[in-house]
């Protein structure tokens, strides 16, 4: 009997591996490989998890009505309101987004650079990934125009390409795509009859409010389904909860089915207890808004911090809207990065960066993204102290940047990059 085709390990669960055991080693190691948020537990949410242990039913496969119901409040108040018999929870959105791959079928376009767990769930799914890349400075949706043409040649070729996924606002560069982007996909969707996966896992933490990002739901109803879960705006990674929302079509309630199918036969029904705790949060009293509020201010100005590094050092970035990470360039450097250590690539720069400084982050190969781009991803969300009270000291601090253990990680970044690029250390950069 073949084997199946090797699976890679997740390059940022890689990353991080390999960052702990150094650190255990006694190294010196600054993570900015993945993008796990380090900080603490809302008081008020571990008290209901804990309230809710003895809570040991499998439940219904969709998830509690109770949770349902808050998720569908969510999404209403961002104006996609849905039915709570359309949203199903699931142990992460991770899990719902393979197995909507799974409901979906065909091939899937993915942006380039993407998430690196779409294409490897794709390919697990038994179907082949579709690259099509972005437009410059709108992370996570496929340049429209190219997505008719990649459509079209992978149909010519026999291939049968049933879906398109989106991250906004994205991961990896931080960006987040126009509204025209979204329509303009959102329409090509429906000529090429595509479901559009939304990966909105990021969109409470768009640093400008009043400029919210925008769903392709708003423009295709009938053939999106949008993903959330609480992994990031709620540093809740180790709790796994997320929910799909289906669209309220006759595809969608096709759709619907299919998905409960598959998840009644790969995790039954989400964590009962932890499903407790995330209705409460996702029914978003003062506390939970105030505590998003707190996480989103945190990250924009060590982000903002540490972007004054790269682009000091010559780096190109484009301006990061969202999240906690950076993406940046390093092509204008490329002549000088070869000459003086050999580097060609964002595999040989990260790989340089690791041996050399104790510093993680992931090459552009890691996002799909082909040939010999100079490009990493970075992640400050490990800056904001190693114990619970200096993460507490984070989230409250007027700036952060005043808070020994984030500066040293800030002015860190620019040391590394002055040894890299041959400047002069831009430590005493003042606070953008």
């Amino acid at each position: 009997m073949p084997h199946p085709a090797p699976v890679p390990m997740s390059a940022t669960l890689a990353a991080d591996e390999a960052l702990a055991r150094r650190r255990r080693a006694g190294e010196q190691v600054l993570s900015m490989a993945s993008g796990e948020i380090g900080l603490p537990v809302l008081p008020a949410l571990r008290e209901r998890l804990a309230a809710a242990a003895a809570e040991n039913a499998y439940g219904s496969v969709a998830g509690s009505l109770a949770l349902r119901t808050a998720v569908a409040g969510y999404w209403e108040r961002r104006g996609l309101g849905i039915d709570p018999g359309l949203a199903v929870a699931g142990p992460g959105s991770k899990s719902l987004l393979f197995a909507l791959l799974l409901a979906i079928g065909g091939d899937v376009i993915v942006p380039v650079p993407s998430w690196v767990s779409y294409a490897a769930q794709a390919r697990l799914a038994g179907a082949r990934p579709l690259p099509v890349p972005i437009l410059p400075g709108q992370g996570g949706v496929p340049d429209p125009d190219r997505l008719r043409e990649a459509v079209a040649d992978a149909r010519a070729a026999g291939r049968d390409p049933r879906a398109v996924v989106v991250t906004t606002p994205d991961n990896p560069t931080g960006t987040v795509a126009s509204a025209d982007t979204v329509r303009r996909l959102a329409d090509a969707a429906r000529e090429l009859d595509l479901v559009v996966v939304s990966d909105e896992i990021y969109r409470d933490l768009v640093y400008d409010t009043s400029a919210p990002a925008v769903s392709p739901a708003l423009f295709a109803p009938e053939r999106t389904v949008v993903t959330t879960g609480l992994t990031k705006n709620l540093a809740l990674g180790g709790w796994r909860t997320g929910a799909a929302r289906l669209p309220d079509s006759e595809a969608g309630r096709a759709l619907h089915t299919r998905l409960v199918a598959i998840a009644s036969q790969i995790w039954s029904s989400p964590p009962a207890p932890v499903q407790t705790a995330a209705a409460y949060a996702f029914a978003e009293p003062p506390e939970i808004v105030d505590r998003i509020t707190a996480s989103r201010r945190l990250h924009e100005k060590v982000v903002r911090a540490v972007a004054a590094r790269f682009t000091a050092a010559g780096a190109q970035l484009a301006p990061v809207a969202a999240t906690c990470y950076l993406y940046p360039d390093f092509e204008p450097l490329r002549e000088h990065l070869a000459q003086a250590h050999g580097v060609r690539d964002g595999d040989a720069l990260a790989g340089l960066l690791s041996e050399r400084h104790g510093v993680g982050v992931l090459p552009a190969s890691a996002f799909g993204e082909p040939g010999n781009p100079l490009r990493i991803r970075a992640a400050t969300s490990h800056f904001y102290g190693d114990t619970h009270e200096r993460r507490t000291a984070a989230l409250d601090a007027g700036d952060p940047l005043d808070l020994p253990w984030i500066r040293e990680s800030v002015d860190r970044v620019g040391e590394v990059l002055a040894d890299l690029t041959g400047a002069r250390a831009p430590a005493l950069l003042p606070h953008p």
